[in-house]
């Protein structure tokens, strides 16, 4: 029998992509952690004789046009970009998963509760009309300019994509036998979804989320690079990118390149994690991950563990 933990391990040496996806997560992370141990310099003080200085090994990535080193800067911004996006993203994922639970357990049927649930779907149509980026920037206008909002700006334009998830997945579990049978035993409905609905229906969540962590971070500098969200001198990714990008056409292409490199990177392995976990979560594809797995060790003339 593979572990979930063995599982992973042969997944990335049958698929070496998700491999790579997992370690990007796991080195920015420990960056983010050690950033105050291996930063040469402060990432938000100036050296006003040291404008914009060519890589050097004083100056690993160079230095902006306020004289800040780019590299201790750019170890530092995944400590803002990922708190963010993390948080966001839990949190949208906690109240559309829930509300989401909720109206897929009472879609079916008549009632006053059947037109709650059309009447929640019809608003998540509506709130995934608009594009995301601009609505992330309205509700950053409107509610102030800070990490809070920001926070809270990835979680509702998310939220929807939860919601969808979750009841799609509580339509298919609804009518499971082991649902009736608690129902039967005489367990309420919200007893029933929470301890029977919705651990049942996480699969598609969980693999979900990381996908959104990493477009929480690029939505994250986004609104930093336009001015909506994380303030300068906050070393963060996008605010980084955009005090370099009126420098690139004079030549000076490092203040902007080195951060946005980093970002490009660590959403692409966020997204290859995502992958990974879909292929777990999926029985069929873990079906078929698991047949490769036999095959390859056939050929290979290792003994095959059981299924």
């Amino acid at each position: 029998m593979y572990s979930k933990l063995g599982l992973i391990a042969r997944l990335a040496v049958i698929r070496p992509r998700f491999a790579i996806g997992y370690i990007i997560v796991i080195a920015i992370t420990l960056l983010a952690i050690i950033a105050p141990v291996i930063a040469p310099y402060s990432p938000t003080e100036a050296d006003s004789t040291s404008f914009l200085q060519v890589p050097s090994a004083a100056h690993l990535f160079g230095t902006d046009n306020v004289g800040m080193d780019i590299f201790s800067r750019a170890i530092y911004a995944p400590r803002i970009d990922l708190t963010i996006a993390v948080l966001g993203t839990l949190l949208s994922a906690l109240v559309g998963g829930s509300i989401g639970a909720v109206v897929g357990f009472y879609s079916t049927g008549r009632g006053i509760r059947v037109w709650l649930s059309f009447a929640v779907m019809r608003a998540a149509d509506v709130l995934q009309a608009f594009p995301v980026f601009v609505f992330a920037i309205a509700l950053v206008a409107s509610l102030g300019q800070s990490i809070q909002t920001v926070v809270l700006a990835i979680a509702f334009v998310n939220a929807p994509i939860y919601l969808r998830l979750m009841r799609s997945q509580v339509l298919s579990i609804r009518s499971m036998r082991y649902v009736e049978a608690s129902q039967v035993n005489g367990l309420s409905d919200m007893q029933t979804i929470i301890r029977h609905v919705i651990p049942n229906a996480m699969a598609p969540v969980l693999a979900q989320l990381s996908v959104n962590i990493g477009w929480g971070i690029l939505l994250t500098s986004a609104l930093s690079f336009v001015g909506a969200g994380v303030r300068a001198p906050t070393p963060e990714w996008g605010s980084m990118i955009a005090m370099g990008f009126q420098n690139v056409v004079t030549g000076q292409w490092w203040p902007s390149m080195f951060p946005g490199a980093m970002l490009a990177i660590t959403v692409f392995g966020f997204s290859l994690v995502g992958s990974s976990i879909e292929v777990l979560a999926d029985p069929a594809k873990r079906r078929e991950l698991l047949s490769d797995l036999r095959e390859r060790r056939t050929r290979s003339g290792l003994p095959v563990e059981p299924a």
